[in-house]
């Protein structure tokens, strides 16, 4: 199968299973090559909640103890020089908050951004990451039902600047606005992946991995 898409899924301890899974499974039925990247956990959350922080450079354990095994770290995959199709992140605390603890993910997601390149995340991480970088500016979006009037506390004082004009969708299970994509939460996340695979391998592909996949 010849790749032709290509996308960065980041993660770190305490992200959601299922929310990971699901794109990244339906990616690659589609024939995008997704590469998961290990970000280190950093943040006193991840100390305090973490219960099966690793020290091995590629394993991550997710928010229910499943430990998964990373493709590459951070800093081995930011030495490509070349920015993906898009880009992913799942929602789960306190992977969510170790992913916006790093500066170096931050401006990897504003170069794609503004680069017009997919930006995608969900649950927690609309909130809890892209607002934080400013992306969520003049944006129609969804997240984790309440995690929309806890901006204030992810994005510090000047919350207001950075999400100037952002548009929050209560009920829906993803929300497109031009070069991004956000999901609500777990239960969407089969939805969610399969909006990505739509924008980035087009109707026809999206229809056979549905099919071949039995969804509903």
């Amino acid at each position: 199968m010849s790749f032709t898409k290509s996308v960065v899924v980041f993660l770190s301890e305490g992200f959601e299973e299922i929310e990971a899974v699901s794109p990244i499974d339906y990616l690659r039925r589609a024939g995008c090559s997704v590469t998961t990247v290990k970000v280190e956990a950093v943040t006193k959350a991840a100390i305090l909640e973490g219960k099966h922080i690793s020290n091995d450079k590629y394993a991550v354990s997710a928010a229910h103890g499943v430990t998964f095994i990373a493709d590459t770290s951070l800093d081995e995959y930011l030495a490509n020089k070349e920015l993906p199709d898009a880009v992913f992140i799942p929602g789960g605390m306190p992977g969510a908050t170790n992913i916006a603890a790093s500066e170096k993910v931050c401006d990897f997601l504003k170069k794609m951004f503004m680069a017009n390149k997919l930006v995608t995340a969900i649950c927690a991480a609309p909130v809890v990451v892209l607002a934080k970088c400013g992306i969520l500016a003049n944006k129609n979006y969804t997240c984790y039902p309440e995690m929309e009037n806890m901006l204030e506390n992810f994005c510090g004082k000047n919350w207001k600047e950075l999400t100037e004009k952002a548009i929050h969708h209560k009920d829906k299970a993803f929300v497109t606005d031009a070069n991004l994509v956000t999901g609500r939460g777990p239960g969407a996340a089969e939805e969610f992946a399969m909006e990505i695979v739509r924008l980035l391998c087009g109707e026809e592909t999206a229809k056979k991995v549905h099919d071949s996949s039995c969804q509903r």
